[in-house]
């Protein structure tokens, strides 16, 4: 079976450059988005899904095999493709494993209640260069890591 890439694609800053590596590394690459918002990219196939909430999480969670790696900002659906066996990275170069996983879905939980009861907590940073840097230097080597285990 062909090593692919899964782009939670919606709002997904390096979705260009992990198009651009994952081509280096001939691993299909596939898009999902919501009908609002209509991405395109040449060397990728897209999937668009109907909105509604986590619409796309679950239609890339149900083709997502063991050993494919997703980039996605949500670690819900991080979480879930862990589960399935996929390699997962974020925009930044953060590569969720089982170690940190539960960290990170705790930290969600706790910056929802605050906001929730009406508190404010921080948004993302502006996106630097060196993010872009972070996200590429990670995403080669879960792309090395998975090409080897698929051999």
């Amino acid at each position: 079976m062909k090593l692919r890439l899964l782009i939670d694609a919606d709002a997904c800053p390096v979705l260009d450059l992990a198009l651009s590596i994952s081509s280096q590394y001939e691993i299909e690459t596939i898009l999902f988005c919501d009908t609002s918002h209509s991405i395109n990219r040449e060397g990728a196939k897209t999937i668009m899904v109907d909105k509604g909430a986590d619409s796309v999480d679950f239609k890339l969670l149900s083709a997502l095999s063991k050993g494919d790696i997703v980039v996605t900002q949500d670690y819900g659906l991080g979480a879930m493709a862990l589960a399935k066996g996929g390699y997962v990275v974020n925009q930044n170069g953060l590569e969720m494993t089982s170690d940190n996983i539960d960290g990170l879905l705790a930290q969600r939980h706790i910056s929802a209640k605050i906001r929730r009861a009406g508190g404010r907590t921080k948004g993302p940073k502006k996106r630097t260069e060196e993010n872009n840097l972070a996200f590429e230097m990670k995403f080669r080597q879960i792309c090395e890591r998975a090409v080897l285990a698929r051999k």
